[in-house]
């Protein structure tokens, strides 16, 4: 899923850069990922986060647990077994 905050792209910016001042970078990571690159090449990513909940959905939406539960959801509904959330009916 994409976080429609972080439209704004990615900023490449040096290490140096990045350890002269972490807590500038971490309050710009907030909207954007920062791509950290070491002599010209990418070398690290920070991503930042306004809040816990956004620190809760970046581990569920990576970890390979998660995914692959969702992966078998699909795989059942595609072989026609349950039921998907849009033909739920509310009560």
């Amino acid at each position: 899923m994409v976080d429609p905050v972080r439209k704004a792209g990615m900023k490449k910016v040096p290490l140096s850069e990045v350890k002269d001042d972490l807590s500038s970078f971490l309050r710009a990571a907030e909207t954007q990922d920062i791509v950290i690159t070491r002599h010209g090449k990418p070398a690290g990513v920070l991503i930042g986060f306004e809040s816990e909940d956004d620190w809760f959905e970046y581990r569920l939406e990576n970890d390979p647990r998660f995914r692959q539960r969702i992966e078998q959801a699909r795989e059942s509904l595609r072989a026609g077994r349950g039921i998907s959330f849009e033909d739920v009916e509310p009560e």
